[in-house]
């Protein structure tokens, strides 16, 4: 009987250890790039980073934390951070919008909030609202809610909010590629669908895993996968499968144009990565 205690607890050890193994691995395993590509750090030490965008050659980032404890960052040329809000419940979407900056804040109920050197003031209410896309004087958001999200559209002309689609299952992000067709993500459903003139918006990508950020240039169509391990960042040619052009992510976020490269916002390793073309 002894004997047999003494092999069950080592089996269970070793399945302890095993699991433990694991669970290291996935959480310290560096990022890997893909053949043709490669990344470094660009600015560490930025909580939750999220949100990006240019202000000329000054970056603008967000760190994604809740209870009024996120902010809004300026990072000059120089490399040099300023605050230019906090106080904010998990700040997302930021895109250049009528001559100043729009942000949206994922945690809770909030406005959609414009600001420029000379101040700022509220757009519109969103619930959980993350990804904005700024189009002329149009601004859209989609919501991050469980069965109940929406794709919004501000007009700044006449300051109309119209609801394209609702009842979404946590959009994350909505963008628009170079030929005008338009995508936008369900996360918890691992899809994203192209916007139709219908209403139908057919899935273009399925089976992936939580597919939040979306980028389309003349590479193609970017997805970031907000998973906590092992996340990926796609490219898809939009005519054979998705690549992988990093794996080995930690919830990735916002994806942002930098020459022929690109800055990607890795929130859960507190860091803003720099892709380029080897």
């Amino acid at each position: 009987m002894a004997r047999l205690w003494r092999s069950a607890l080592l089996v269970l050890a070793a399945l302890l250890l095993a699991a433990l193994g694991f669970l290291t691995w996935q959480r310290f395993w560096p990022a890997q790039a893909a053949p043709g590509w490669r990344y470094e750090v660009a600015h560490a030490d930025i909580a939750k980073a999220s949100a990006l965008a240019w202000q000329g050659d000054a970056l603008l980032t967000a760190e994604e934390l809740k209870d009024g404890k996120g902010r809004l960052l300026r990072i000059d040329a120089q490399g040099r951070r300023s605050v230019l809000s906090e106080g904010l419940y998990k700040p997302d979407g930021l895109v250049p919008y009528q001559d100043g900056f729009a942000y949206s804040q994922e945690g809770g109920t909030h406005p959609i909030r414009w600001f420029d050197a000379a101040g700022s003031r509220d757009l519109f209410t969103g619930i959980n609202a993350q990804g904005l896309w700024a189009e002329g004087k149009r601004l859209y958001a989609v919501e991050d809610r469980k069965g109940a999200g929406r794709l919004l559209r501000y007009d700044a002309a006449d300051g109309s909010l119209t609801v394209l689609r609702d009842h979404l299952d946590e959009a994350e992000s909505f963008t628009r590629c170079p030929d005008g067709s338009a995508f936008y993500t369900e996360k918890s459903r691992g899809l994203v669908r192209q916007l139709s003139d219908d209403g139908r918006d057919p899935p273009a990508l399925r089976d992936l895993r939580e597919p939040s950020f979306l980028l389309c240039d003349r590479r193609g169509l970017w997805i970031s996968e907000d998973s906590t391990h092992r996340a990926r960042l796609l490219l898809w040619d939009r005519q054979s499968a998705p690549r992988a052009i990093l794996t080995f992510l930690r919830a990735p976020q916002a994806l942002l144009p930098r020459g022929d490269g690109y800055l990607l916002a890795e929130g859960g390793r507190d860091r803003i990565i720099a892709l380029e073309p080897r």
